[in-house]
């Protein structure tokens, strides 16, 4: 796979100060690695409610076709923008990250040349901007992560991540939040696709503020739990919940064009 084509998807929720930030600086990025074809950039605004569908519109009518806006209307969650954005996506290579520019897109071009030897290519935070407690959850729960699902990577909530499209035409999204981020890749294990890291740096976040709290813990251990059970022991009814949530998706994203 000497030149893929690449789709590239940014999930945005109330990123109306970052979203510029994060597709120009997408954009410049992969025009920068030779070794793609092609690309995308799909960005996915989870039923924003600051105005980030606003200028993700004026986006769109600067960098169409290589940008693309999906929208839900109302706010549904991280893992269903994730979901939405794959199910979009065309490229051979699916990749996505965060709008909070706490990543640089330009590191893709060490992932890369991994695709010929992995299915899926785990970024790790080789240096964090968090705080310690959550340092310290993060911590703790990819150590939970690692004993239940046999994942041997150190950081499985860093959204950084690269996919062959094997893998999520195999791969099914059941998480609406940040879950989706250990689902995705404890189904990967599941379904015996490579897996490997890769170290990325990180980079604070200077405006929006994350959604994750100390709170979370006993809903974390729950979901968690369930995640384990269904992937390990799916039954019919499972499965078809999770075909119903694909579904509804549908009827709740729209997909922006740019004015003729």
């Amino acid at each position: 796979m000497s030149h893929p084509q690449l789709s590239v998807v940014l999930p945005a929720y109330n990123e109306r100060e970052n979203i510029t930030d994060a597709v120009d600086r997408a954009v410049e990025a992969l025009e920068g690695i030779e070794e793609l074809d092609s690309f995308e950039v799909i960005v996915v605004d989870d039923g924003s409610s600051d105005g980030t569908d606003e200028i993700a519109r004026e986006l769109l009518e600067r960098y169409a076709p290589r940008m693309r806006l999906l929208r839900h209307r109302i706010n549904e969650g991280y893992g269903a923008a994730i979901a939405t954005g794959f199910k979009a996506a065309r490229g051979d290579l699916v990749f996505y990250t965060d709008a909070d520019n706490q990543f640089d897109v330009s590191e893709l071009r060490w992932f890369l040349p991994l695709v010929e030897h992995a299915d899926v290519i785990v970024g790790f935070r080789a240096y964090r901007y968090d705080t310690a407690i959550r340092s310290f959850l993060s911590w703790a729960y990819n150590l939970l992560v690692r004993v239940l699902f046999r994942v041997r990577v150190r950081d499985v909530d860093c959204a950084f991540k690269l996919f062959r499209r094997e893998v999520l035409e195999k791969v099914t999204i059941e998480s609406r939040d940040f879950f989706v981020d250990t689902e995705m890749v404890a189904k990967a294990r599941k379904w015996n696709f490579r897996v490997v890291e890769k170290g990325v740096r990180h980079y604070p976040r200077l405006s929006g503020e994350t959604t994750v709290r100390a709170s979370d813990i006993p809903r974390t251990l729950l979901t968690v739990a369930t995640m384990w059970r269904h992937i390990y022991f799916p039954t019919p009814g499972i499965l078809e919940e999770a075909a119903r949530m694909h579904r509804e998706l549908d009827a709740v994203s729209i997909e922006i064009t740019a004015p003729a």
